[in-house]
C-alpha cells in the first residue's frame, strides 16, 4: 500500500483548488488545513469535511508549526499553493519553513530573481519546491512532442498559437487585472502555453511584441526549433463568431505547419496525473519553470 500524506492548501476559495482539492483526493491522501482570507469554501465538505479551515494566514502558519512540532505522524508532508500569483513566492515560503514539500500552481512566481532566491532556500530546507505544468502530460500534447523529437533534428517548425478566453469586468476589478499583482495577461492566461511551447521547441533566441494592451497582447517567439506567431485576449470581441454561436467564450489553437493541434479536451483529470508524478518522484520543479517565466517577463517588461 503507497504511504498516505498530509497536505494544507492555500486558496480554497479560489477558481483551481478544486482540481487540488481532486487530486489530494484521488491519490488517496488527507488535507488537513486550508486557508482562504474568503470563508465562502463550501466545497471542502465535498472532499475533506474534518480539514480544518483558517482565514488568518497567522494562525494557518502557527496550526502548521503546531503539527510538526507534534511529531506524531500529524505533520503536513505537502502545501497545495492556489492563491493569487504575487503571493506564491511567499507561500512557498512558508510550506518550506514548515518542512514541508511545495506543490504550486502557474506561473510559480513572477520574476525570474524569485526562482533564483527559491533555489536556495529548497537547498537550506531539504524540501522540494514542484509546480503544476499539466500541459506537459496532455496525451496531444505529449503525441507533438514525440513527433519533434523523433523528427528532423535540424527541422525548423512554423507555428501559430492563438488563445483567446474572454473575461467580465470582474477581473479588472479583482487581483487579476493588476499587472502588478497577476504579471498582466501573457502571464496569468498564456505562461502555460510558452512553457508548452518551449518544452517542445527548445530554448528562445528572439522575442518580438506586435501588440499591447492590458487586456491583449500578441507577438513572434524565436525558438530553437520553432518560429511561433502567437497572440493571446481576454476580449470576447476577438472571439470568433462560430464559437461565441455554439455558447463558448473560449477559442484555443495551436497550428503547426498549418496543421491544427485539437486539445480542447482531455484536460479533466491532469492535476491528478500531475500529483501522482509528483508522489512518484517524477515531479516538475523551479529549473522546468524558468524558461517559461523569464518569457513573460520579458513580455511584461518588454522595450523595443
Amino acid at each position: 500500500m503507497s504511504q498516505k500524506y498530509n497536505f494544507a492548501l492555500v486558496g480554497a476559495a479560489g477558481y483551481i483548488a478544486p482540481r487540488h482539492l481532486r487530486a489530494i483526493k484521488e491519490t488517496g491522501n488527507n488535507l488537513v488545513a486550508a486557508l482562504d482570507p474568503f470563508d465562502s469554501v463550501g466545497i471542502l465538505d465535498s472532499y475533506f469535511p474534518e480539514c480544518n479551515f483558517f482565514t488568518e494566514s497567522e494562525r494557518f502558519d502557527r496550526h502548521l508549526d503546531k503539527l510538526r512540532r507534534k511529531n506524531a505522524g500529524q505533520q503536513v508532508d505537502f502545501v497545495s499553493i492556489c492563491s493569487p500569483n504575487y503571493l506564491h513566492d511567499a507561500h512557498i515560503r512558508l510550506a518550506l519553513r514548515n518542512e514541508a514539500n511545495a506543490i504550486c500552481e502557474k506561473p510559480i512566481v513572477l520574476n525570474p530573481w524569485n526562482v533564483d532566491a527559491l533555489q536556495e532556500i529548497e537547498k537550506e530546507s531539504g524540501k522540494k519546491i514542484f509546480t503544476v505544468l499539466q500541459l506537459r502530460y496532455h496525451p496531444t500534447i505529449l503525441a507533438l512532442k514525440k513527433k519533434v523529437d523523433e523528427g528532423p533534428a535540424d527541422k525548423i517548425y512554423d507555428i501559430d498559437l492563438t488563445y483567446f478566453t474572454s473575461r467580465g469586468k470582474w477581473y479588472y476589478i479583482s487581483w487579476k487585472g493588476d499587472i502588478q499583482k497577476s504579471g498582466g495577461v501573457a502571464t496569468n492566461i498564456g505562461v502555460h502555453f510558452f512553457d508548452m511551447l518551449t518544452w517542445i521547441f527548445g530554448s528562445i533566441d528572439d522575442l518580438q511584441i506586435t501588440h499591447s494592451q492590458p487586456e491583449k497582447v500578441s507577438g513572434y517567439l524565436g525558438l530553437k526549433r520553432a518560429k511561433v506567431r502567437w497572440q493571446l485576449s481576454l476580449d470576447m470581441k476577438d472571439i470568433p463568431a462560430e464559437i461565441l454561436q455554439k455558447g463558448q467564450r473560449t477559442f484555443r489553437s495551436i497550428k503547426v505547419e498549418g496543421e491544427e493541434i485539437e486539445f480542447s479536451a482531455g484536460f479533466d483529470n491532469l492535476h491528478t496525473v500531475t500529483y501522482q508524478k509528483i508522489l512518484n518522484g517524477e515531479g516538475y520543479g523551479l529549473a522546468d519553470a524558468r524558461q517559461a517565466i523569464e518569457i513573460v517577463y520579458k513580455i511584461r517588461n518588454f522595450v523595443k
